[in-house]
């Protein structure tokens, strides 16, 4: 098997009517982005125009400079990706380390190994592969390593011109751009053209809180519920700020630290967006955290949709059970776009109000996630939700300063 995605691929800047080329001779690979790439020509062309014309309108030359360094000519999540990683746009100090040589072996002790990675235990899987847990022999800590066989990826088709390779290699993509305490950090990519398997290296969490069924009686209490969701917040505030819609926000993919802090995880059905148009149509997340839009079959605002669902989270947190659960999916859609949300009338006020403004069911309505942040249940004894100050906002800051020292010098 060729390298794949970021693992190996090399793409040049795209240019109009040019293709993404990979390395490593993965033919089946380039044949699947270039059918991705085909499918949207013709409204890309229908679009450029009016793009080139209406961008930079009402801006200065500043802030024209600033914002096309941001921008790119690239309309898919794939092609908006690989142009942020070519030229630089990423948020992290440093890069994901990436490995391009496997070597399966056995420690003294009989335990499998994959280069420096002693195997523990499987600890989670899915439909595109299993993560397991690994003790490196290098530093000795624990490790998450998510393994997966290219030939099975490319097998799975999961939409018209996509198959799960594309999730994956998009998920990886992601996942290199992004650096925030209340995100899974990913440490490293293995990847060897001369092998089926591919790892992504992250960094263990210890616990995750998961509900099964309609979830634990009682729920987590109030005051544990706020802390979670303040860093769930800030998490997603600091995805939406960089143009990632995360599409599965729920408790599954929300793990705990030992020291009770929550990180974001698993970004295989995410997308990223340019500009503010976070316009979505296919909508691959859990159905009982599906907004009442994404039922539709419908375009939907992908950052609204993922505030939904932290509402349905912050509801199972409360009270330990769904708000919309039926016994179908259809069911189950039928009572998200039509029910009425249960709330006791016991519940404090001002936990009602922030539960109800969270599921309004028309996403215009919705509350944002700005002003989740500054809510009075939410803020409590702690105040506003922080803002985090990331890597390219800290080199942001820095740019203006040199401007200003240089402006006042002249």
């Amino acid at each position: 098997m060729g390298c794949c995605g970021c693992f190996g691929f090399s793409f040049a800047k795209k240019h109009k009517n040019q293709r993404p080329r990979v390395q490593g001779g993965n033919h089946v690979l380039q044949g699947l982005l270039n059918e991705e790439v085909e499918e949207e020509d013709e409204e890309e062309e229908e679009e450029e125009e009016e793009d080139h014309h209406s961008y930079t309108d009402n801006m200065t030359d500043t802030e024209k400079g600033d914002h096309e360094e941001l921008r790119s000519p690239a309309k898919t999540s794939q092609e908006i990706l690989i142009y942020r990683t070519e030229n630089g746009l990423i948020c992290r100090e440093f890069p994901v380390k990436e490995t391009h040589k496997v070597i399966r072996s056995e420690d003294e002790n009989g335990n499998k190994m994959v280069n420096e990675y002693v195997r523990e235990c499987k600890i989670g899987a899915g439909s595109y592969g299993k993560v397991v847990l690994y003790r490196s022999q290098i530093d000795g800590k624990h490790y998450a390593i998510k393994a997966f066989h290219k030939s099975h990826l490319l097998k799975l088709r999961v939409a018209p011109s996509e198959t799960a390779m594309t999730d994956v290699l998009r998920e990886v993509l992601i996942m290199k751009m992004l650096n925030h305490p209340n995100i899974v950090n990913l440490v490293e990519v293995i990847d060897d053209p001369n092998t089926d398997h591919f790892y992504m290296v992250l960094e263990y969490v210890e616990g995750k809180w998961v509900f099964e069924g309609a979830g634990p009686p009682g729920g987590l209490g109030e005051n544990l519920a706020r802390r979670y969701l303040r860093d769930i917040v800030s998490g997603l505030i600091y995805l939406h700020s960089h143009n990632v819609v995360h599409g599965d926000i729920k408790p599954d993919n929300l793990l705990v630290t030992g020291n009770g802090n929550v990180k974001i995880a698993d970004f295989s059905v995410s997308q990223v967006f340019e500009d503010e148009n976070d316009k979505l149509r296919r909508s691959p997340g859990t159905p009982v955290f599906t907004a009442p839009e994404c039922c539709l079959g419908k375009n939907y605002h992908g950052k609204t949709a993922d505030t939904w669902a932290v509402g349905v989270t912050l509801y199972c947190m409360i009270l330990g059970q769904y708000p919309f659960l039926g016994d179908t999916l259809q069911d189950t859609y039928d009572k998200i776009l039509n029910n009425t949300i249960f709330l006791p009338d016991d519940m404090n006020p001002m936990l009602k109000n922030l539960i109800e403004g969270l599921l309004c069911k028309d996403p215009m309505e919705r509350m944002s996630l700005k002003t989740v942040a500054e809510h009075s249940w939410v803020m409590g004894d702690e105040g506003r939700v922080p803002e985090y100050v990331c890597w390219c906002k800290r080199n942001k800051l820095q740019r203006e300063e040199e401007r200003e020292i240089i402006s006042n010098t002249n």
